[in-house]
């Protein structure tokens, strides 16, 4: 059963959505992937929203270009954590539309918001999220950030060996 709901405004989405998956499926999360359109398909946001717990998903990852109603809306009617994901469009204004469509939600509304295009960064959230109650997620977790600690410091030893 797929724990992480991914879903995004249109297929011109997926190459920044496309992070979230690959690292979710590094770390052997099951996801479900969906195209889900604020404006041009509301009853299938509004059953998706409503429904998605009842699929076993346990935290979903929006992203949307461009107005971004997507996550916020999602959020309004979904009890799971919900992660933005501001998408850079080609209707966009610089990413920025996106990005304050996505963080500027009202009081009792959240939504996690990551970076313009932050996908992956999305991917690892919901992870860590998974992991607060699933002792292997939170393993490997553990095992990714350890893994970027080695790259630093190999970098660090490169650096100083050439002093």
């Amino acid at each position: 059963m797929a724990k992480v709901g991914i879903i995004m405004g249109s297929n011109s989405d997926m190459p920044v959505m496309q992070e979230a998956i690959t690292i979710l499926h590094d770390f052997n999360i099951e996801t479900e992937i969906d195209i889900v359109s604020a404006h041009r398909t509301p009853e299938k946001l509004y059953d998706y929203a409503k429904n998605a717990h009842l699929r076993g998903i346990q935290v979903i990852i929006a992203g949307a270009g461009g107005a971004a109603h997507l996550p916020g809306m999602v959020a309004s009617m979904s009890p799971l954590p919900v992660i933005g994901v501001p998408v850079k469009s080609s209707n966009s204004i610089d990413g920025w539309d996106s990005i304050l469509s996505i963080l500027q939600m009202p009081g009792g509304v959240p939504v996690a918001t990551v970076a313009l295009n932050g996908a992956k960064n999305a991917g690892i959230l919901a992870a860590q999220i998974l992991g607060s109650s699933d002792k292997e997620v939170q393993q490997t977790i553990i095992d990714y950030k350890e893994c970027l600690k080695e790259k630093v410091n190999k970098s660090a030893e490169s650096i100083n060996s050439k002093k």
